[in-house]
Formats: structure tokens, C-alpha cells, sequence
């Protein structure tokens, strides 16, 4: 069993940054993949970044590409999400997860754990 708790959500301004963490309970944090989802109102949940269990490959959508970074912390059983250059189109309520699943990218399908999210809003 794994519990996930997210912090670090808010409101920022557009082109301004935040950085997400969420912690892990258990021991077995490094036997998992971590990702991040976000779901804006009205829409699915959507995968955002990923980070394989040793944190050698790291995986991210299109739309965050380039601007946003996830790293993690075995020995904290901590997953980080450096967020910069926000966009409004960034607000949603993003959500650590934790899957074993041997896919590059995700879907909420092979997700195991979630975390109850954190609220990010990005004003214009």
C-alpha cells in the first residue's frame, strides 16, 4: 500500500513558476514509476510527466515539454514538479500516481496509487 500527498499547488500569474512535491508513505517507493496527471474542469485526466524508478528516463507531454520537470528523491520517497512558464491553460488540479506499468507514457489505467491532487490555478 502507498499513500500520496501533494503539495506546493496556488496561484500564480502567467509566465511565473511553482514547484509541486508529493510524498510517499511505505517502503517500497522505488519500486514504483511516478507521474503526474492534472485534470482541468470540465475535462479528463491527463498525463503530465513521468519518471522511472530509478529516475533514468523521464517522460513528458507535449504540452509541458521544455518547461516543466520532474525529478524524485528514493531516499525522501518524494516525487518533485518544477513547473515554469506557466500558462493559463496549465490550471487544473494536478495529481501524483504511482504505477509499475512498463509503458513510456501512462494512462490513468495503470495507475495503482493517486494522490488527492493539488489544486494550480494560472491567471492571465
Amino acid at each position: 500500500q502507498v499513500q500520496l500527498v501533494e503539495s506546493g499547488g496556488g496561484l500564480v500569474q502567467a509566465g511565473g513558476s511553482l514547484s509541486l512535491s508529493c510524498a510517499a508513505s511505505g517502503r517500497t517507493f522505488s519500486k514504483y514509476n511516478m507521474d503526474w496527471f492534472r485534470q482541468a474542469p470540465g475535462k479528463e485526466r491527463e498525463f503530465v510527466a513521468a519518471i522511472s524508478r530509478s529516475g533514468g528516463w523521464r517522460f513528458y507531454a507535449n504540452s509541458v515539454k521544455g518547461r516543466f520537470t520532474i525529478s524524485r528523491d528514493n531516499a525522501k520517497n518524494t516525487v518533485y514538479l518544477q513547473m515554469n512558464s506557466l500558462k493559463p491553460e496549465d490550471t487544473a488540479v494536478y495529481y501524483c500516481a504511482a504505477e509499475a506499468s512498463v509503458k513510456m507514457v501512462p494512462t490513468t489505467r495503470e495507475v495503482d496509487y493517486w494522490g488527492k491532487g493539488t489544486l494550480v490555478t494560472v491567471s492571465s
